[in-house]
């Protein structure tokens, strides 16, 4: 990623700290209707993993955000990556992309796959897919094309604590 020097970027994990400006940034780029999605559900159970979530900062204002929490599908252990949020000036830098890949690693080196509900056609440049996929049970209504996995041959059962 090619920055100019003043919008030279830094990205860390996710610290305590940082909680108030993730949620005024996932509140502005997903409103209030991101906690009627399915993905939401998950996250309502699920185990926050900030070892594996990332943040990026622009000097000390945050511009993307991207969160990783433990479940399991079935019986195999997996962490589901989400929310992924990005103010509009970083996107046009990859910042989202830059974040997916680190929160993706991040899992892959502790031998987990990852899910997540997302667009296939964006997820699937680093690797996701909807194919491992068939039979996952999300909590709530979803789109079954839009669960996608990384790392997995196949992932069966319900997503679950």
């Amino acid at each position: 990623m090619i920055v100019p020097a003043e919008q030279a970027l830094s990205y860390a994990q996710e610290h305590p700290a940082d909680a108030d400006a993730v949620e005024a940034l996932l509140d502005h780029a997903f409103g209030p209707g991101r906690f009627v999605k399915s993905s939401e559900r998950v996250r309502e159970f699920a185990a926050f993993r900030p070892d594996m979530s990332f943040c990026a900062w622009d000097g000390g204002r945050l511009v993307g955000s991207v969160r990783m929490w433990q479940v399991r599908v079935g019986e195999t252990p997996a962490i589901f990556l989400g929310p992924l949020a990005v103010q509009a000036d970083g996107r046009r830098f990859g910042v989202g992309g830059e974040l997916v890949q680190l929160a993706s690693a991040a899992a892959q080196a502790a031998g987990l796959p990852v899910l997540l509900v997302g667009d296939e056609p964006y997820f699937g440049r680093f690797g996701y897919s909807a194919a491992p996929c068939k039979g996952v049970a999300m909590p709530g209504p979803v789109d079954q094309r839009r669960v996608l996995a990384l790392g997995a041959e196949r992932l069966e059962g319900a997503v679950r604590a």
